[in-house]
């Protein structure tokens, strides 16, 4: 089986709403429709990006309906269907499959502290209900509260539809340990590198491309990122991830929560409406405005001096 689909610049896919704070069909296409103009190889939906852990199992749905209609197929889509439940997970993973998605993805369960033998039924089970269709492991230590150890990693091993980590645990090395793993026990897997202050890193240390939450503000700049890694062009990939990473930085800094930073943004560059963020998350403040002009500026450079 060729793992090739998933490899490249994939966009955590970000909450889409209208004037009244609900999911927009609407407005979920047309940030399809701009991103796979921009060249992206797939889109992650219904991640943190998409603040999952705060829209109803219904709104998810309403949610990956929209990307499917708007793909058509052309691009590679992983759907996240965790919730903190088996039978919700289960009920969005069948729903995924049924929509013909490429690959389902879950988190581990939040809050209680579980056995890994629990979390790899929680994962099996979400697996089984999809039976057709590829599982990509969520890892995310710092937010989940637990993390993807070898001995876990080695028991999802032994479920044929594990393909791959997605893997936003900050330790650089635990990309290539995962390789490593999978390569013992026989198995090809791909690896997604998270923490998009590191993508050059974790692409040259052994990831195959990457899932992250500030791609969808700059796709091109993450596109171009991944080509010259690819060339072996060490050097200008750790410049442009310096560009790459102020950018980040700025959008940390607002008051507001970075997803609302990022739609803001894309708002001003591009003119498309995708609402604020889902409360408890923080909508931009007063004072923000000027971070996302910043934001937005860093961003049109940097493209100046990249995108030829």
């Amino acid at each position: 089986m060729s793992l090739d689909k998933y490899k490249g610049i994939i966009p955590a896919f970000y909450a889409c709403y209208d004037s009244n704070g609900n999911v927009s069909a609407k407005a979920t296409k047309k940030l399809v429709e701009h991103l796979i103009e921009k060249g992206v190889a797939g889109l992650y939906v219904g991640g943190s990006s998409g603040e999952c852990i705060y829209l109803s199992v219904e709104e998810r749905k309403q949610t990956l309906e929209a990307v499917m209609e708007a793909a058509k197929g052309r691009i590679t889509i992983i759907a996240h269907v965790a919730c903190n439940n088996t039978q919700d997970s289960c009920e969005l993973a069948r729903h995924a499959e049924s929509l013909g998605v490429d690959a389902i993805a879950a988190i581990p369960p939040i809050y209680f502290r579980l056995p890994e033998k629990a979390i790899a039924k929680y994962w099996n089970d979400i697996s089984a209900a999809a039976p057709n269709t590829d599982f990509v492991i969520y890892n995310i230590p710092q937010l989940a509260g637990v993390a993807l150890t070898l001995s876990l990693f080695d028991e999802m091993l032994k479920n044929p539809k594990v393909i791959g980590v997605k893997n936003s645990s900050m330790p650089i090395q635990d990309i290539q340990m995962f390789k490593r793993q999978a390569k013992l026990d026989g198995r090809e897997i791909v690896v997604f590198n998270g923490p998009d202050e590191q993508f050059a890193g974790g692409r040259i240390i052994g990831a195959d491309g990457g899932i992250g939450g500030t791609y969808g503000v700059m796709p091109e700049l993450f596109v171009k990122l991944d080509q010259l890694v690819r060339a072996g062009d060490v050097a200008s990939a750790g410049r442009l991830q310096d560009d790459i990473d102020e950018v980040i930085y700025t959008m940390c800094s607002t008051k507001g929560n970075m997803y609302a930073t990022a739609k803001a943004a894309i708002k001003k560059m591009y003119g498309l409406e995708l609402g604020g963020v889902r409360a408890p998350l923080l909508n931009l403040e007063e004072g923000d405005d000027a971070i996302v002009d910043k934001v937005v500026s860093l961003v049109e450079s940097a493209k100046k001096e990249w995108i030829k």
